[in-house]
C-alpha cells in the first residue's frame, strides 16, 4: 500500500512541475496593419501599381518613411511598386498620419497627406501573446467614406482621386480595409 501511495505521490509531483511553454506562434494575428489597395481610377476593378511609392509618417524624416524592401539601397528599400501596402497605426493614439509620395524619385513627386481617425480596443490573445490592438475608423460625418482626412500640402493636386473605406474594422491583415482609386 506505501508503494502505491508513494508511487502516485511521485506521479503526481511530476505532472505537477511540467507546464505549457509560452511562446507566440508566429501565425498568431497581432496588431493589424492598414491594408490600402490600388485601383486604376479608369477601371474601377483593376489593381494598378503605384509608381515608386515612398510612405513618410507625421514628424519623420524621409529616412525614417516605412521600409518596404528590407534589401533595397539607402533609397530603395523605401520605395514600392506593389499594388497593395499596409501601414501601422498608433495604438496610442487616435490618429495618424501619413504622407503618400507617388513617383518619389522623379524631379516632381507628388504628395497627398491622410490622417486616419480611428478607436482602438485592447483583444486578449493568449497568455503567451498577450494583447492585440484592434481599430476602428472613426467617421468624421455621416458619409459611409470617411474615416480619414486627405490634403495636398504641396499644392501638386491630388494624386489619390478617389478613396473609399471597405472595411472600417481593422482586425485582421488579410483584407483591404481601404481602396485608393488613381
Amino acid at each position: 500500500m506505501k508503494k502505491i501511495i508513494s508511487l502516485l505521490l511521485l506521479f503526481t509531483f511530476g505532472l505537477s512541475s511540467c507546464e505549457k511553454d509560452d511562446i507566440c506562434d508566429a501565425n498568431t494575428p497581432t496588431t493589424p496593419r492598414l491594408v490600402i489597395t490600388f485601383y486604376d481610377n479608369a477601371a474601377p476593378t483593376t489593381l494598378r501599381n503605384v509608381t515608386n511609392l515612398k510612405v513618410v509618417g507625421e514628424g519623420k524624416e524621409d529616412t525614417d518613411a516605412i521600409i518596404f524592401n528590407e534589401t533595397g539601397t539607402s533609397v530603395t528599400k523605401y520605395l514600392t511598386n506593389a499594388n497593395t501596402i499596409s501601414l501601422p497605426l498608433k495604438t496610442d493614439a487616435a490618429t495618424t498620419t501619413y504622407k503618400l509620395i507617388f513617383n518619389a524619385t522623379s524631379t516632381n513627386p507628388n504628395t497627398d497627406v491622410l490622417t486616419f481617425n480611428y478607436a482602438t480596443q485592447s483583444v486578449y490573445v493568449s497568455r503567451a501573446c498577450g494583447f492585440k490592438t484592434t481599430f476602428t475608423l472613426n467617421p468624421r460625418d455621416n458619409s459611409a467614406n470617411s474615416g480619414f482626412i486627405k490634403t495636398d500640402p504641396a499644392g501638386d493636386g491630388f494624386w489619390m482621386q478617389n478613396i473609399n473605406v471597405v472595411n472600417s474594422n481593422i482586425e485582421f491583415e488579410d483584407e483591404t480595409h481601404i481602396k485608393v482609386y488613381f
